[in-house]
């Protein structure tokens, strides 16, 4: 008599086929006992067979891990199907979201969008006409200018913080950490009321920088921080050991080595503020025009591009250039994150 002997897999870890074709089986019963439970209990709609199939399909990979090993087991398989929940209940709004703004905003996309200025036309006339040039020009400037006073001050906290770790370590960490708290509308009024009625007299570009660094400096410093710990300390103490000072070895080993995290924390920093619309409001201005002065006059952005379609429009057509205006300005945001994830994910050294 011939045994079949089905082989161990060579990694112990991996599922078997046969213990794939058990769960499809045991989620298959789930689906049949959900809507058996729907009918029985009076519950309706999707969130209701969803809370049945969890429920049965919990049930019973739990009955099943205790009856084929043990108690342990049944345990451990209950609380991963609670974390599997809370990773689909956590993915739902993020995908109802971004496919939300991909189905309505494509209306909202033509060839002249990125060409023209609304300084001619209305958010109701015919989505054809006019575009967000002005607005996509303004955020880069106003992003770019809020990078400029961001990144060494960040940097800088961040080498305080570890390089120097002087008294006032804890109180500027401290302080960093309660700043990356702060509501984006508080910046926006602290800038108005501590630099442009005293001051300038008038919104501009310039201010929405001024707005946004306060948003973008803990990011950066925060971000530094931890990339610079990830420097082995064997290279700082070769770096004196030859001979140099403090700041020579930081500027010429430490920094170059966390060059690629420090590439990483500008662009979670500009991912952090390129959506921001509060402080924009209150001291930008929000031109209708190319405006490519930071300093003289209101300058557009893609936030008030769509918060004034939006607000002042109620066509469809306003919509329209609302929806494709979050289009945009969701890829900036997507492409910032993934350029961060990607260069986060190269070796340190």
């Amino acid at each position: 008599m011939t045994m079949t002997v089905e082989p161990l897999p060579q990694k112990p870890w991996e599922v078997t086929s046969r213990q794939r074709a058990s769960t499809a089986s045991l989620l298959a019963i789930a689906a049949l006992l959900s809507w058996l439970l729907i009918t029985v209990t009076g519950l309706n709609g999707k969130l209701g067979y969803l809370s049945a199939f969890f429920v049965t399909a919990a049930t019973l990979i739990f009955i099943q891990q205790f009856r084929l090993r043990n108690l342990a087991a049944a345990k451990d398989s209950l609380l991963s199907s609670f974390a599997l929940l809370g990773m689909v209940i956590t993915v739902i709004p993020i995908v109802s979201i971004v496919a939300t703004v991909i189905v309505k905003g494509y209306k909202g996309i033509h060839f002249g969008l990125f060409f023209n200025d609304m300084s001619l036309n209305s958010v109701n006339d015919p989505i054809n006409q006019g575009g967000l040039l002005h607005a996509l020009l303004g955020t880069i400037i106003m992003v770019g200018g809020a990078l400029i006073i961001s990144f060494p001050i960040g940097v800088l906290t961040a080498l305080y913080l570890t390089e120097i770790q002087g008294r006032l370590s804890r109180p500027i960490k401290f302080l960093v950490q309660a700043m990356s708290g702060v509501p984006s509308i508080v910046a926006g009024l602290f800038i108005l009321s501590s630099l442009v009625y005293p001051v300038t007299k008038s919104l501009s570009g310039m201010m929405g920088s001024f707005a946004l660094s306060i948003l973008m400096i803990p990011t950066i410093a925060r971000t530094a921080e931890e990339m610079l710990r990830l420097i082995p300390n064997e290279l700082r103490e070769a770096g004196v050991a030859l001979g140099g000072t403090q700041w020579r070895t930081v500027a010429g080993v430490v920094l170059p080595a966390a060059k690629s995290g420090l590439v990483t924390a500008v662009i979670l920093g500009m991912a952090r503020i390129i959506g921001e619309t509060a402080p924009l409001l209150l001291v930008s201005g929000g031109g209708d025009s190319v405006n490519l002065n930071p300093t003289s006059g209101p300058m557009g952005s893609l936030p008030y591009y769509i918060w004034k379609s939006f607000l002042t429009g109620g066509t469809e057509e306003a919509f329209a250039r609302a929806w494709g205006g979050l289009l945009v300005l969701l890829a900036f945001i997507f492409i910032l994150f993934g350029a961060a994830r990607l260069i986060s994910g190269r070796k340190v050294m």
